[in-house]
């Protein structure tokens, strides 16, 4: 039996993620993935025991690193403001740290995947959110929003200039690059639609 070599899986891991960011789920092959990687067919199953495991280990890894970079430096005892602050940093601080990870992610979300994988793995994630979204309300930070409209209005501007940025263009095909000036500016805006 052949032993796992890190870097190939590594490897595997990656090219995976750009076929599937690039070709979509449904053109997504371990055949493809083989060639891209310039390894047998047989290797891939060293790794993974079929297309859907190798997709849900890769993701799942992904969502929980995504998960521990948002949550970094993170409690929910802090401040709404503060609280929002680390979450733009970390948020975008993931995004644009690995671009690809963030693409492979949002390609699963309209998947049957992502209800197995986002589900399981953020069960902790909505706790601390929500624990810091009630400390907020109780203090009289913030008014109790459904989960939708706040999200719309705190974190959705945050992911259309990510969006901008990784596309390198806004509205009317207009160069953009995201800039800490744009994205503060923007958070201010987000804290005076949210904020009492």
């Amino acid at each position: 039996m052949r032993t796992r070599n890190a870097v190939k899986e590594q490897l595997v891991k990656r090219e995976a993620m750009k076929i599937i960011v690039k070709d979509g789920l449904d053109r997504f092959s371990v055949n493809k993935l083989a060639k891209q990687c310039k390894i047998s067919v047989a290797t891939l199953y060293i790794y993974y025991k079929d297309k859907d495991d190798l997709i849900m280990k890769i993701a799942r890894e992904e969502t929980e690193r995504l998960r521990d970079g948002i949550l970094k430096n993170f409690s929910p005892e802090l401040s709404f403001r503060d609280g929002m602050r680390m979450q733009w940093e970390n948020r975008s601080g993931m995004m644009l740290d690995d671009l690809l990870a963030g693409l492979f992610l949002e390609a699963l979300r309209g998947s049957n995947y992502s209800q197995k994988v986002f589900e399981e793995l953020t069960h902790d994630f909505k706790e601390i959110m929500g624990k810091f979204m009630k400390n907020a309300v109780a203090r009289g930070e913030v008014d109790q929003l459904p989960l939708e409209v706040f999200w719309s209005v705190a974190f959705a501007p945050l992911y259309t200039l990510v969006n901008f940025h990784t596309q390198g263009r806004s509205i009317g095909f207009k160069p953009f690059v995201l800039t800490d000036k744009v994205l503060w500016q923007t958070f201010e805006l987000v804290m005076k639609a949210l904020k009492k």
